[in-house]
């Protein structure tokens, strides 16, 4: 018999929060997409970012593409650091409507995130929400990153959590699967609305 979770655990970045570089350099790139989608993919790429949730630190990962580009680069690479802040739009009310209403039903709820300790610490300051968890891993604290087994039972063990008695959230489909692999459910973010209707369906009041 499959046990309905009893703990839910969220992702953070464009579950909780909505993340893009895009809504910083959209500023600097202004009426240029086709070269900032360039810069994006063959600059400030995805796998340069993901090092940053491992625990390298802005000023390394900024000085090491500084060194690889040529000076024009470089103002938009430091802005990556410098303007960090601005590639969070904001929160996602709704799914913070569902943490306040979990909250509300004395539900336990985690977080496991893909985020530079650095600059998670500037989001804890910026979104109050954010202090509502009864715990957190974050990434770059661990240095080890989503969906890496090791930072789920890294979770498990901390916080003395059985994997089948908690629900996983997260936008990305490969976290999600890995979630699903360590035993936990898991449900692929898209919008609040389908995950309050996900979560009611597992038997969580929310």
């Amino acid at each position: 018999m499959i046990k309905r979770p009893t703990t839910v655990v969220f992702d953070i970045g464009n579950v909780l929060v909505a993340w893009d570089p895009r809504n910083l350099y959209r500023r600097h790139f202004a009426g240029r997409e086709d070269e900032m989608e360039w810069f994006l993919n063959n600059v400030c790429t995805p796998a340069w970012n993901i090092e940053q949730d491992r625990g390298r630190s802005f000023a390394d990962a900024v000085e090491l593409l500084v060194k690889e580009h040529p000076p024009q680069w470089h103002p938009m690479i430091r802005a990556f650091d410098k303007e960090w802040h601005e590639t969070i739009s904001g929160p996602i009310h709704g799914t913070v409507d569902i943490l306040k209403a979990l909250k509300r039903n004395d539900v336990p709820v985690y977080a496991i995130t893909n985020w530079n300790q650095e600059k998670f610490h500037e989001a804890l300051q910026r979104f109050d929400f954010l202090n509502s968890f009864d715990g957190i891993v974050v990434s770059g604290d661990e240095r080890v990153v989503k969906p890496d087994r090791e930072i789920f039972d890294l979770f498990f063990k901390r916080y003395a959590v059985r994997p089948e008695t908690a629900v996983f959230i997260d936008d990305s489909q490969r976290n999600v699967e890995g979630a699903r692999a360590v035993g936990m459910h898991a449900l692929h973010f898209t919008s609040p609305e389908a995950l309050a209707r996900d979560l009611r369906g597992l038997g969580v009041p929310v």
